[in-house]
């Protein structure tokens, strides 16, 4: 079944509309390249069409090109393959942008316009970008953009070139390098598209200019004799300046580490020095160099292909589906009231339930206040917080539980508290109703102990706040059934959230991978370290916070209470003495972290982070002989994937595509790594295992290697070769 569907009206008005069979949401595959380009032949070998319109059957134009396509090039034909293949879809798309017209006088092309019934992103733009005009329906929820950079590439099928000469560098650096996205109306502003209309006038209004255009209006300005680019070329004065600074955002950003960004700027660069189909060229060259690039390929399998597959039920138990009708949330404090707010919105019915009305209130309130900014940025109406709004109900009556499919408590974390409101719930609820606990270091096999129905007992692990963090961490228990395991995910999967399964221990996943990170942190500023060198190395090395800085927004007495709860657990076997003696001082001190405007930080009375406090260096003064880098690089993120190794080792990981996804969407890992075990992957088992022999015999037995990773080096192994995850449909 052919993707593009081809009709010619009474008028001579071909329309090409695509509608990729089996898909909610349009992709561009090889096989739907070629059609399209045999339509296009076909409209403009016809003397009776006067012009063509693109557009979708479905409600929204595309969501971008199956990054698959991509890697069966490069595996097919190394960077030749990926250098052809893109050549090929240029060459598709100048054909779009010429339309027949003489190449020298710009005349008798037939005028092709993009009709965009709702979000178009990445080849979904580029596409449009290569037609005369791009008109969009009104729609809100429509987002339009180029947002390759965030899966480790930048647009290479012509969107780079097109946009910075229909923009300018300066203009276009938003949507090109922060992967920015906008609804219609936004887009227009900014230059992307040319029209936005009532989307029950979209196809009779690019109708309407196809049959009205004239030969000036299909020539772009970069074909036109005299075109200068906007804000200028490199070697303008004003473009010089443009460039320059544009180098310096661009590595202040990304601290080297990600080569997608770097390729990009080339690409642009160079290709404002050539004439437009050279510049197409090195666009390429460029997009060629970056999928060849490991860490590319990482991260489009981790952030790309694995996050995809997780989303839509990897791992799901075979059972009947299990969506939720209506939520109960125990506890409106900051995490309830969060769940709460994602689960109204999308559009399932709450019951949320505080000790007191007066904090039932303003929990659900958290929810207006949110919306509230939704409004004044114009992504939300009245109507539609009003309907949000409506499903929630605040309340301190335990009754009000009846009807519940799913209960996620979200109390104080302490074992009597939550037992208690355990008992309370399954004395209201239908025996089907699944419990879920939502905590970050109790076990949840004996949270389970207080439970008549521990098979329908599970931890649901949110990150905070709720409504921005994507990632949510499911934990199943010893006794922990397949249908609660279910239930959780489809509850995730209707919130649009990314969830990972990972079996009960200690910290769970993220967490254990999480503590160890800080600790190194603090345990190294003890030793003499300078902080700024400890923050810098991590940042460096492509962590989106220092570990200082991320235990000061997580709070110091947290670290505290999750340290003191440790060592009474482990006893003589607890490891972390050397990071309590600072972390408790800092603590008795009332440095409790931003929320305290005290911590390892200095801020100001508005809660601005000014710079690492100056009374740390008094406090642990700094040696005169400090490490190199690498060094601390090192120790920072081996604290973290021997931790994702050990995970996978105990079975805590039971999908390696957890491991990864997890941890850049739980806690920032290296997103240009792919994930920690990507990362082992890229640097080989063998390279690993010397790094941590090394780390061991200077710094101990925390970084003493595995024994799977040992064995992984000695036969040259790799995670993805030797835990290579099944395929399995959602």
């Amino acid at each position: 079944m052919t993707d593009f569907k081809y009709a010619v009206d009474a008028d001579g008005v071909a329309t090409l509309t695509w509608d990729t069979a089996g898909k909610s949401m349009n992709v561009m595959s090889q096989e739907a390249f070629l059609t399209l380009e045999g339509m296009v032949d076909r409209a403009l070998a016809d003397a009776g069409v006067k012009g063509i319109i693109i557009t979708s059957a479905k409600k929204d134009f595309a969501g971008g090109m199956d990054l698959n396509v991509i890697a069966a090039m490069r595996d097919a034909g190394g960077a030749q393959g990926i250098f052809d293949g893109v050549m090929g879809m240029h060459a598709i798309l100048r054909k779009i942008e010429r339309a027949g017209m003489d190449p020298k006088t710009l005349k008798g092309g037939k005028p092709i316009v993009a009709a965009l019934p709702g979000t178009a992103l990445g080849i979904g733009l580029e596409i449009p970008l290569a037609c005369h005009r791009i008109i969009a329906a009104d729609n809100p929820r429509a987002k339009i953009g180029l947002p390759e950079i965030m899966v480790g590439i930048f647009p290479g099928a012509g969107g780079t070139t097109r946009l910075v000469r229909k923009m300018g560098a300066m203009m276009a650096a938003p949507f090109l390098l922060e992967g920015k996205l906008s609804d219609p109306k936004a887009a227009k502003a900014a230059g992307l598209i040319d029209e936005v209309v009532a989307p029950e006038d979209l196809l009779a209004r690019a109708k309407e200019w196809v049959l009205a255009a004239a030969s000036a209006d299909l020539v772009k300005p970069w074909d036109a004799k005299g075109y200068k680019m906007p804000g200028g070329a490199p070697y303008h004065p004003a473009g010089f300046l443009t460039f320059v600074g544009a180098s310096a955002m661009v590595h202040g950003k990304t601290m080297g580490v990600y080569p997608a960004a770097k390729a990009l700027l080339s690409a642009v660069y160079e290709g404002a020095l050539v004439p437009f189909d050279v510049a197409l060229k090195i666009e390429a060259r460029w997009f060629t160099s970056v999928l060849m690039n490991p860490s590319s390929s990482a991260m489009i399998r981790s952030l790309f292909i694995n996050k995809e597959a997780l989303e839509k039920g990897a791992v799901r138990p075979a059972v009947p589906d299990q969506s939720v009708q209506k939520l109960g949330v125990i506890g409106a404090g900051m995490m309830g009231a969060g769940i709460a707010y994602v689960a109204a919105n999308a559009g399932i019915e709450v019951v949320l339930i505080d000790a007191q009305q007066d904090a039932a209130d303003r929990g659900k309130s958290y929810s207006a206040g949110i919306l509230d900014k939704g409004i004044s940025r114009r992504k939300v109406t009245e109507d539609q917080k009003a309907e949000v709004l409506a499903r929630i109900t605040a309340t301190t009556d335990y009754a009000a539980l009846a009807g519940c499919d799913l209960v996620v408590e979200a109390v104080f974390e302490d074992m009597k508290v939550k037992a208690d409101v355990t008992a309370k719930v399954e004395a209201v609820v239908g025996p089907d109703c699944i419990f879920a606990t939502n905590t970050s270091t109790l076990p949840i096999s004996d949270l389970a102990k207080a439970s008549q129905r521990a098979a329908q007992f599970i931890g649901i692990h949110f990150f905070s706040p709720v409504d921005k963090m994507l990632l949510v961490e499911i934990i199943r228990g010893r006794e922990t059934g397949d249908r609660a395991v279910a239930k959780a995910l489809d509850f995730v999967r209707q919130i649009r959230k990314t969830p990972i399964v990972v079996n009960d221990a200690r910290f769970f996943y993220a967490n254990r991978c999480i503590i160890p990170y800080i600790n190194e942190g603090i345990r190294m500023v003890a030793e003499g370290v300078e902080p700024v060198l400890v923050e810098n190395a991590a940042k460096l090395v492509g962590m989106p916070l220092g570990p200082l800085q991320l235990v000061d927004e997580t709070s110091i007495d947290l670290g505290v209470k999750i340290a003191k709860a440790t060592r009474l657990a482990m006893g003589d076997a607890y490891p972390d003495g050397a990071v309590d003696v600072v972390l408790f001082a800092m603590s008795d001190q009332g440095r409790l972290g931003k929320k305290a405007n005290a911590g390892f930080y200095a801020y100001d009375e508005k809660g601005k982070r000014l710079g690492l406090w100056d009374g740390l260096e008094a406090a642990y003064p700094v040696a005169d002989v400090q490490p190199e880098l690498g060094d601390v690089q090192h120790r920072l993120l081996m604290a973290q994937v021997l931790e994702a190794v050990r995970a996978l080792e105990d079975g805590v990981l039971m999908d390696i595509r957890e491991g990864d996804v997890g941890a850049i969407l739980g806690w920032g890992f290296a997103p240009w790594s792919g994930g920690p075990l990507s990362w082992l992957d890229m640097i080989g088992a063998a390279r690993a295992v010397a790094i941590c022999d090394d780390l061991t015999a200077r710094f101990g037995e925390r970084f003493k290697t595995p024994a799977l990773l040992r064995d992984m080096a000695a036969k040259g192994d790799g995670f993805y070769t030797r835990f290579a995850p099944h395929r399995k449909a959602a």
